[in-house]
């Protein structure tokens, strides 16, 4: 008995160590402060502009990190996706030189409930997509002003694209363009059109554990999706095993948890463990009102220029839908550029050809200061 004992002191000893190494490793890795912007040859940009700030928006102290190397470029803001996943800690390891940054000044903002923006008295009732929009305009309003800007461009990825719809619909006059990635329109059919794909891939190659996981929900059910399916190893998990969810790339659930939490300075420690806290709470209290809605019906005459970019192997929200929801949409100028090599993030996984897209939507629709 003794002996047993010893071996479990050692084992909860070894457990124990194990976790006070890993948190002091995760504290040096969150110095809650961005690295500067650099060239090519690894020098500082002279006159760059990277910083982290908190703004009042919708009554909520809400965070964001702005990047440009230039603060007299057009203005960008970025809207992330999730709901509740600010997105700069996965664009920064793809990043190459030919970023957005090199041409505008961007602002990546922690939605609230999300990010440095969560919470813990955050409720339900604060984050209606009224709320969200709303916030959009008065973090628009608040660029505009800082930089001195008539308009700005919007963009939106994954949930952010069907928020930056939403608010182009109310406030066409604050934005020159809109450039959605990977758009949601219908989302409830998109989810239908992914399980589809994934059990006729799965019945291809004899994937066993996979017809499992699938076959305990019920792709027919009237409420499908349902959140249990959402947040099942038969969704994104599954999604991104095919290649056709996050990335093309391989790219695992464990790999992007470790790129926000030890490869991302940005955030403090306490921040970092409410990106965690807000992911589950925006996810499962934001979605249901985005399967709410279905763009095809509510979403189709603009009075702005809109764009959209999608990766050809994205089934996480359906390029299919996405393209034809553009072929359909009335508006001032639009356009569809589809990324082959990428799934769900081209802006990641095609970096360059995102930007030169973004840069040719810039020259053709942002207004030039007299």
């Amino acid at each position: 008995m003794k002996k047993l004992l010893e071996i479990v002191g050692v084992i909860l000893a070894s457990i124990v160590g194990v976790a006070v190494i890993n948190l002091v490793v995760l504290a040096v890795c969150s110095p809650g402060k961005l690295a500067p912007l650099k060239d090519a040859g690894g020098n500082e940009i002279t006159g760059a502009l990277v910083e982290k700030t908190f703004v009042e928006i919708g009554g909520i102290r809400q965070g964001i990190f702005i990047r440009s190397e230039n603060p007299e470029n057009p203005v960008i803001l970025y809207l992330h996706g999730g709901p509740g996943t600010p997105e700069l800690p996965m664009i920064l390891p793809h990043e190459t030189g030919e970023r957005l940054e090199k041409y505008f000044t961007v602002c990546y903002w922690d939605q609230r409930g999300a990010g440095m923006s969560y919470r813990s008295d955050i409720t339900p009732a604060d984050v209606t997509v009224e709320h969200f929009v709303e916030d959009t305009r008065e973090m628009t309003e608040y660029l505009r002003e800082r930089f001195g800007q008539e308009k700005i461009i919007l963009v939106g990825h994954s949930w952010g694209s069907y928020l930056g719809v939403k608010t182009i619909q109310k406030y066409p006059e604050l934005y020159a363009a809109y450039i959605g990635i990977g758009q949601v329109t219908d989302q409830k059919e998109s989810e239908r059109l992914a399980y589809d794909y994934m059990l006729t891939h799965a019945t291809e190659t004899g994937d066993e554990k996979a017809l499992e996981q699938l076959g305990k929900h019920d792709r027919q059910a009237v409420d499908f999706p349902t959140m249990e399916y959402i947040l099942s190893a038969a969704r994104t998990p599954l999604m991104n095993k095919y290649h056709i969810g996050v990335t093309h790339a391989p790219i695992s659930t464990a790999s992007i948890a470790m790129d926000i939490l030890f490869s991302f300075g940005g955030y403090t420690t306490v921040e970092k463990l409410k990106y965690v806290q807000g992911m589950g709470f925006s996810l499962n209290e934001v979605f249901p009102q985005v399967f709410a809605d279905n763009l095809f019906e509510s979403a189709r005459r603009f009075e702005i220029p809109v764009f959209v970019m999608h990766g050809k192997w994205d089934y996480q929200v359906s390029q299919t839908l996405a393209e034809k929801w553009v072929a359909g949409i009335e508006a001032p100028a639009k356009g569809f550029f589809t990324f082959d090599n990428s799934a769900h993030s081209p802006n990641m996984e095609e970096p360059e050809k995102f930007v030169r897209i973004v840069r040719d939507i810039a020259v053709s629709h942002t207004p030039v200061e007299n």
